[in-house]
């Protein structure tokens, strides 16, 4: 039988089609691979294809980061996936996505499980809950134990062993309706049998559960307490196989190594803050034994020593397929044994990291270029002859010159193209062009890169008219009211125009605080406890914090035909003209109807921190605050946003647990260096870059102190390398 396709539509209008075959496999007749493998993938949403006829395979533990544009459909591939929703995915498959916003299992609890977990007891029962499977074991295992020990009512064994068996059967049953539903012809005829079949057991069970207890005699119960008997031997057998016993030691474990404390652990779950929540959603997800683990932007909220324990825990788990996105580069090239590059509807594979992809794509490009340049000199040099011989041979009558010609095009058609045979040497048609062809040499295919990232801002800051320095802290020590413990003690500080300084610390250090003694009450921010600050009179101080994307995402819930031009030219208040503020917004990269038909609501994270930036560089400020600006924002962007910012004029204090963009921004290393860019290139981008800020100063916050880190973020990452050494990884 030919291969045929297969669609699914949602409620949210998420269309997925995939070619399927009678050999595919859907649960319980899926065999024991573990490997995902699916043709002709074609995934839409709203109208709009983010694939089209793509090629899916996940090799059975293989770790993979899933890069591409923001909104080209990673996370609805990462949904679709988890949700079952793509046909030719085997259901036997343990699946567990953890999207930015919530958790999803594609094997859930029922909702009382799901209720009793989410709210009660302390974060450390909440990660040990989390998994579906150990959590139902676990209680079955409780309730018939109870049943068994309850000497009084002999009936209570009977009840409980077929209520767990009513249990099996109606989730067995669901598992059965599903695959009926998908399939066709004769398979399609068998999975209604097993349905049918199915229903009947499901509807005999009920009878059992409401027999009168007067039509139970001893036979019957003698019966069912053996094999409730069987059933708790299996259950703690499957527990054992979970290693059940050491599953509060692993959830310590991960707990710890995501930055909770000893103390924290034990702390009732509700009262956890939005961001710890996370935290702890992200343990709940490294707890769980799966088979694919799927993780989208999982550094969000993370400090490094978080970030960098979590790099070597997914590089330990040796058993588990795992796919990641993140906007992490270090992050990402360490976990990464295989690169999934999700551009123009399509789905490419790269054994290797995104660093070494880039640096290989541009060598590519510029090898073929090269030849396809060479190339074409040497037939046009080749055509420039023919056409003189062709001339001279039709003056003079030569026929012999006439075939000359002939001879020589006929070259030109078969030397056009490759060069290069597969190995690396000399081109042989008939090893290296098998088959039939039109030609006789492949064609030249230079790799079609993605257009680069364009952000431009204003650079220039006004003159400050006298020198000075821009902000100055002398002995600073804040205190929060009634709060005991000094956040910051003795904190010194001084910002010159032009400088960078970035500042790195645990979360709840101190770090955000710091920034509020920076920027002033005057504007937003904190007056010292103790000590001097001075800010420059003249100096216009603007802060990127991480709220300003959440403040926008309010603003645009509150009116909803809000758009960005419109959001500046209420912040301009008349400084800027329209054709100026469309000029600005577009620079980084907000063009045309975005800018001014798009609902502010209705745009993507990364475009809502472009329009924050705008509202703060507009008018290029003397000190430009960046607190985690790089979340929402997808690889390519922060490239440009790096190069933009290595233009800026203006000083700048840079708060972030991404590596890359410190070591750039702050350090003055180049991106090119990090990436593996050849010299050339560098030196290139420098000449047309021109002005470059020195590099600048990294500080660690740490025990309310502020002190210089030798070594900048290199140093930092050794220090959280060591301290999570003694955390260890526990799988």
């Amino acid at each position: 039988m030919a291969p045929k396709g297969s669609k699914s539509k949602t409620s949210e209008g998420l269309v997925v089609s995939a070619q399927q075959s009678r050999f595919h496999v859907d649960a319980t007749d899926a065999p024991s691979s573990k490997e995902i493998d699916i043709k002709d993938l074609t995934l839409s949403i709203g109208g709009r294809d983010l694939l089209s006829h793509a090629n899916l395979t996940l090799r059975e533990n293989r770790h993979y980061v899933l890069v591409g544009r923001n909104g080209t459909g990673k996370s609805t591939l990462l949904r679709a996936l988890a949700e079952c929703r793509i046909p030719g995915v085997p259901w036997n498959l343990r699946m567990l996505l953890l999207g930015q916003t919530d958790m999803v299992n594609s094997s859930t609890l029922d909702e009382s499980l799901a209720a009793l977990r989410f709210e009660d007891g302390t974060v450390l029962e909440h990660v040990m809950r989390s998994d579906a499977h150990r959590e139902r074991a676990r209680i079955e295992a409780k309730h018939l134990s109870e049943a068994l020990e309850d000497t009084k009512d002999p009936l209570t064994v009977v009840r409980a062993i077929r209520k767990l068996k009513h249990e099996r059967l109606m989730r067995k049953h669901d598992e059965t309706a599903k695959i009926a539903a998908r399939r066709s012809g004769a398979r399609g005829a068998k999975a209604r049998k097993e349905l049918i079949a199915a229903e009947e057991e499901v509807a005999a069970s009920a009878l059992l559960l409401q027999q009168p207890a007067a039509e139970i005699d001893a036979t019957t119960i003698q019966a069912e307490t053996r094999v409730a008997v069987d059933t708790l031997a299996e259950i703690q057998a499957s527990l054992d196989a979970m290693d059940a016993a050491c599953a509060e030691v692993r959830a310590r474990t991960v707990l710890l190594g995501l930055g909770f404390s000893a103390e924290a652990i034990l702390r009732p779950y509700a009262t956890l803050s939005g961001g710890w929540r996370t935290r702890c959603s992200l343990a709940s997800a490294l707890f769980q034994k799966v088979d694919i683990l799927l993780l989208d932007e999982c550094t969000n909220f993370l400090d490094l020593p978080a970030i960098i324990w979590l790099q070597g825990f997914v590089q330990s788990l040796t058993d588990t397929t795992v796919v990641v996105i993140t906007h992490d580069r270090d992050f990402a090239d360490a976990v990464a044994d295989e690169l999934l590059v999700l551009r123009e509807q399509s789905l490419e594979y790269f054994k290797g990291n995104l660093s070494l992809y880039e640096k290989e794509r541009r060598a590519q490009t510029k090898y073929l270029t090269r030849m396809q340049d060479a190339l074409d000199k040497k037939t046009k040099h080749m055509e420039s002859s023919i056409a003189s011989a062709l001339t001279a041979a039709k003056r003079t009558g030569d026929d012999k010159k006439l075939k000359q010609v002939a001879s020589r095009r006929k070259k030109i058609e078969e030397r056009t193209g490759l060069e290069v045979g597969l190995k690396g040497g000399r081109f042989k048609l008939n090893r290296d062009l098998a088959g039939y062809h039109l030609s006789n040499r492949a064609a030249i295919e230079i790799p079609k890169m993605d257009p680069p990232v364009k952000i431009s801002i204003p650079s220039e800051p006004p003159d400050l008219r006298f020198p000075g320095a821009l902000v100055s802290l002398e002995k600073v020590s804040f205190s929060y009211p009634r709060v005991r413990t000094p956040t910051l003690v003795d904190i010194d500080l001084v910002i010159h125009p032009g400088e960078r300084v970035g500042i790195a610390g645990l979360n709840g250090s101190g770090k955000s605080t710091l920034v509020g003694l920076v920027v002033g009450p005057d504007n937003g921010g904190l007056s010292a406890t103790k000590g001097m600050v001075t800010r420059h009179t003249r100096a216009r101080i603007q802060c990127f914090s991480q709220h300003a994307v959440e403040a926008l995402e309010e603003k645009g819930k509150a009116d909803g035909e809000l758009t960005a031009l419109r959001e500046m030219m209420q912040v301009t208040a008349g400084q800027m003209s329209e054709q100026e503020i469309r000029g600005l917004l577009s620079g980084l990269g907000l063009p045309g109807k975005v800018a001014s038909d798009v609902p502010v609501a209705a745009l993507s994270g990364g475009q809502k921190v472009r329009l924050a930036l705008a509202k703060l560089i507009y008018s290029p400020p003397h000190l430009l605050v960046l607190d985690e600006v790089t979340t929402h924002l997808d690889a390519d962007t922060v490239l440009a946003l790096i190069e933009a910012l290595k233009q800026y004029r203006g000083a700048m204090l840079v708060i972030t647990h991404d590596r890359f963009f410190m070591r750039c921004v702050v350090e003055g290393e180049s991106p090119n260096d990090l990436i593996g860019e050849s010299d050339e290139e560098e030196e290139g981008d420098e000449a047309e870059g021109g002005w470059q800020a020195k590099p600048g100063l990294v500080y660690r916050v740490f025990k309310a102190q502020l002190k210089v880190l030798d070594g900048g973020m290199r140093r930092y990452e050794a220090i959280a390398e060591k301290a999570n050494a003694k955390l260890g990884v526990l799988k």
